[in-house]
This record gives C-alpha cells, sequence and structure tokens, in this order.
C-alpha cells in the first residue's frame, strides 16, 4: 500500500537542520579520529559496536545520545533526529552499497498473519513497509528532520568512512517483491532493478541496501601506541583500597 504523501508546511520549511545532508561541520573530522584513537589506545582489541557509534557520534556533533527502542532517533540535536548504524568492510573507501539492519517487522504480530511463507509476497512486502513507514512517521512527528549516519569501517579501525541518508517512507508499489532459494523475501526496484529491501521471516529482520553516496567523508588514521596498563593506573593514583570484596 502506497505511504501518504506528506504535505509541505511553510514552518516546517524553515527549520533547517544543523548542517547539511552529508556536509559534517568542519571539525567533525578531527573529533571522531581522536575518539577512534583513543578507544584504540585504551582497549586490548578494536572493537567499536552500534552503541559506541551512537554515542561517539553525539558527542562529536555535540548533541544527545538518547538510545531507543524503535532505533530512529537515538541521537538528538535540535530538530534533528538520527539513527546511527555501523558495519565492517575490507575497503571502506570503495564500498558501494551496504546492507543496514533496520528492525525487526513482524507481519505475524502486526497484522496476525499466520504461515508467512504461504502469504503473496507482494502483499507481505507491503505490510512489511508499512510496519517500517509507521515507525517513521511517528518520529517526523516529533523531528522535522530524520536522518540515517553510517559508518563503514576497516577491522583495524584505522580506514572509515561516514555518510547520512535521509530516513525516508517507501512505496511498496515501486518494488518487485519474491522470494528468494533462501526463503526470505526481497524487494527490487521496479524502475531500476536494483535490490533494495530484505525480509528475513526467522526473526523477522528487515534490511535495507543502501547505496554510499559519492559525496562521503573518508578518514585513514595512524595506529596508536598501546597504553601500559599499569603505567595508567599509576598516573591515576591506584590504590589496593580502591577494590573493596564485598560478602553478602
Amino acid at each position: 500500500m502506497p505511504p501518504e504523501k506528506r504535505p509541505k508546511l511553510r514552518t516546517v520549511e524553515k527549520i533547517t537542520p544543523p548542517y547539511p545532508l552529508n556536509r559534517f561541520p568542519s571539525d567533525f573530522a578531527l573529533g571522531l579520529g581522536k575518539e577512534i584513537i583513543y578507544l584504540l589506545a585504551t582497549r586490548v582489541t578494536p572493537r567499536f559496536e552500534g552503541p559506541d557509534w551512537e554515542e561517539v557520534f553525539a558527542r562529536v556533533i555535540h548533541g544527545r545520545w538518547k538510545p531507543s527502542n524503535v532505533g530512529l532517533d537515538d541521537i538528538l540535536l535540535e530538530q534533528t533526529a538520527w539513527s546511527a548504524k555501523t558495519l565492517k568492510n575490507n575497503n571502506p573507501f570503495r564500498c558501494k552499497k551496504v546492507r543496514l539492519i533496520s528492525g525487526r517487522n513482524s507481519p505475524a504480530y502486526s497484522f496476525d498473519r499466520e504461515n508467512v511463507h504461504t502469504c503473496n509476497p507482494a502483499e507481505l512486502g507491503g505490510e512489511i513497509l508499512s510496519i517500517w513507514n509507521a515507525r517513521v512517521s511517528a518520529i517526523r512527528s516529533r523531528y522535522d528532520h530524520l536522518r540515517t549516519v553510517v559508518l563503514i569501517k576497516s577491522e583495524d579501525l584505522l580506514e572509515l568512512t561516514v555518510f547520512e541518508a535521509d530516513t525516508i517512507l517507501y512505496d511498496a508499489n515501486a518494488y518487485d517483491w519474491s522470494w528468494n532459494p533462501n526463503k526470505n523475501i526481497v524487494a527490487h526496484d521496479k524502475r531500476t532493478g536494483a535490490h533494495r529491501f530484505t525480509w528475513q521471516p526467522h526473526g523477522s529482520q528487515f534490511t535495507i541496501v543502501e547505496e554510499v553516496p559519492e559525496k562521503k567523508l573518508c578518514i585513514r588514521l595512524k595506529q596508536p601506541p598501546e597504553l601500559d596498563h599499569e603505567k595508567v593506573l599509576a598516573t591515576m593514583n591506584f590504590d589496593a583500597s580502591w577494590v573493596e570484596v564485598v560478602t553478602v
């Protein structure tokens, strides 16, 4: 079913985002680089997962980190909300497409569907997208701008690509829906033939395939020296009295 069109409102059009889409503030790259270098120096393994990225992005843009159940408005600044996604790639600078896990959309729960494998894929696809559209509409009713910020990272975190995309509503009729050999539903753009969505019945995971734009931010970092644990503790004037064994 096609999503309801949103009318143009003059009051909304006057509210501008903190910065234009994909034109990150001038201090953003340095701020993000410093955060990752600090992490590399203080962690034994180069881990940087979803919540880390949400928190760091919020701090670098001077926004507020507010993890949400919906996952579409985890970072807030003025009248703009962001969802933050991160994924690994062997070559972040040349990556052309990313698959973004975008929630669990369950027709069984939302529409009382039974045995989804016997359903018409186009009809089921419409229900899957309507769940997504309802979530997006709910957030857009509170914020004038809604974006997804994506971090593509190398295994060692020394190469990073960052880009943004508007978080939008989708028209189910613009896609061809079918079951693939893995018994998942996939959707391809009718106009271009490009793969756009995947939905997995087991777990109801909904994935959006997003093209990486030409205008993106690419950062290369220098590996920092690993901090010596004992020296760090000595710098903090660590004392054994800081550790108390409690008997309960």
